[in-house]
């Protein structure tokens, strides 16, 4: 039960993530660039969770586990940078397919650091993801020989540092109080943005334009939520099932842009939604099943 409940918060994580590229071109028709956006984000999220943090009064934290934690902040930071290139590189249904290997690329690391194979759920899981992401990216309507290579191996970077994010998250520090850990994780991913984006640029533009409203609702839902839900999930179901369930975000992704931008899905990327979310499904579905059957295995005995 507590692997479902904690299953759950992974996957509401992720929605909270599909949400993001709709508002990021809601701002962009706003006049905003993506460095605003993006900068905003991670500003007004630092700010809401070190207010979380300072109200906590458990500050006290060891150098490792700090050093660590802002190193996590720092992966999920690179996956924006990293992906925000792809995008420019590529069309956006097709940088997220690249973006989305992350999901069998979080197994690998986990299967290497565990010295395991990864189980038969999970290779079915990643199966079924895969072909659906592709379906929904509408990779299949593309002519692949022209994609941009560096388009090509920014999504791939953006799908690696989002793998290692899930992996730290579910390893370091894991003792610690939620607040801390989302303060510190928060706080390298803000310092890694501020390398490419000028801070005070950012409040002058908070301040003085209706920058604040997208930074407001990116913050919560691009950094305090996910962030939060990540925190709590991720040590205990894993990285391998964690990467699996954040492929939640494609579907949530679509929907939102269909709500509030209006576009167009065909059937295809329908179908492909459909096999991303069994795909999601498919590890506690066959738990279950292996559950049922080894209880009718028992009974047999009884049944001669």
């Amino acid at each position: 039960m507590n692997v479902l409940k904690y299953s759950i918060f992974a996957i509401l994580g992720a929605i909270s993530y599909g949400t993001l590229s709709t508002m990021v071109k809601l701002g962009f028709k706003d006049g905003f660039s993506s460095g605003e956006l993006i900068g905003s984000q991670y500003l007004v999220g630092w700010v809401i969770i070190a207010a979380i943090y300072l109200f906590s009064f458990n500050y006290k934290i060891s150098l490792k586990n700090a050093g660590q934690l802002l190193f996590t902040g720092l992966m999920t930071a690179l996956v924006g940078i990293t992906y925000a290139v792809s995008v420019s590189e590529l069309p956006a249904s097709i940088a997220v397919v690249f973006l989305f290997q992350f999901t069998w690329i979080g197994v690998v690391i986990e299967s290497i650091m565990t010295r395991t194979w990864p189980s038969k759920s999970k290779l079915v899981a990643i199966l079924l993801l895969v072909i659906g992401t592709l379906m929904a990216g509408a990779i299949f309507n593309q002519s692949l020989s022209s994609l941009s290579l560096k388009g090509v191996l920014f999504g791939l970077l953006a799908a690696l540092f989002f793998a290692l994010y899930m992996v730290l998250s579910s390893k370091v520090a894991t003792h610690e109080a939620a607040p801390k850990r989302l303060f510190f994780i928060s706080t390298g991913a803000f310092l890694t943005i501020s390398l490419t984006t000028n801070p005070v640029h950012l409040v002058t533009q908070l301040t003085e334009t209706n920058l604040w409203r997208y930074g407001l609702l990116l913050g919560v839902l691009g950094v305090v939520v996910p962030f939060f839900l990540f925190a709590i999930s991720m040590p205990k179901i894993g990285a391998g099932l964690g990467t699996i369930l954040c492929a939640a975000e494609l579907p949530s992704a679509m929907v939102v842009s269909v709500i509030f931008l209006g576009e167009l899905v065909t059937p295809l990327q329908w179908s492909g939604m459909f096999l991303i979310v069994l795909g999601i499904m498919a590890p506690e579905i066959l738990k279950r099943m292996s559950v049922t059957h080894r209880s009718g295995e028992k009974l047999l005995p009884y049944n001669r």
